[in-house]
C-alpha cells in the first residue's frame, strides 16, 4: 500500500509539502554556492567556517565555554562528526584543544589565531556568496517568497 500523496491528503499538507521542498531548495543552492566560493577562496567547507565562526563567538565569562553537545547543535552536526570535523581543523593548526581549569574532565576547544585569521578574512566572502545566492534565489518564482521571508527576520536574531 502507498501513502496518499500530499494533494490526496488536502490542500494545506500539499501547500505545506510544497513549502518544505520550496525550503529545501533554497537551503541547498545558498550552501551549495557559499561552499563553492569559501573552498575556491580559503579552502574552507561551509561546516568548517560554521564551526569556526562559532568557537570564535566562546567567551571566558559564565557560559563562556560551549561544551561538544552544544558546539554540534550550533553546526547541525552529530557529536561524532563535530569531533571529526574539530580534529581535522585542529589538525590544520586552526584550532587547539585544552583543559577546563576548573574540571579537569571537560575539554575546550578554542579558535588558534591562524583561524581567525583565515576566519576574518573569509567572512567577507560568505557574506557575499551569501548575498549572491539569494539574489539568484529570488529571482525564481518558488523560491522569492521564501527569500523575502528570510529579509524580514530582526537583525541580531538568534537562530537557535
Amino acid at each position: 500500500m502507498t501513502a496518499p500523496s500530499p494533494a490526496a491528503q488536502g490542500p494545506a499538507t500539499a501547500s505545506l509539502a510544497q513549502g518544505w521542498c520550496a525550503l529545501s531548495l533554497l537551503h541547498g543552492r545558498i550552501e551549495a554556492h557559499i561552499e563553492r566560493a569559501l573552498e575556491a577562496g580559503h579552502g574552507l567547507s561551509v561546516r568548517e567556517f560554521s564551526l569556526l565562526d562559532v568557537l570564535s563567538r566562546q567567551h571566558d565569562g559564565e557560559g563562556g565555554h560551549l561544551q561538544m553537545k552544544q558546539v554540534a547543535e550550533a553546526v547541525v552536526l552529530s557529536q561524532s562528526a563535530t569531533t571529526r570535523l574539530v580534529t581535522r581543523l585542529e589538525n590544520r593548526g586552526l584550532l587547539a584543544r585544552y583543559l577546563c581549569p576548573t574540571d579537569r574532565r571537560g575539554i575546550y576547544t578554542d579558535v588558534s589565531p591562524e583561524g581567525r585569521a583565515l576566519l576574518e578574512a573569509a567572512r567577507p566572502t560568505n557574506e557575499r556568496a551569501l548575498r549572491e545566492a539569494l539574489a539568484d534565489a529570488a529571482a525564481k518564482p518558488e523560491l522569492a517568497p521564501l527569500v523575502h521571508a528570510l529579509a524580514e527576520i530582526p537583525s541580531g536574531s538568534d537562530p537557535v
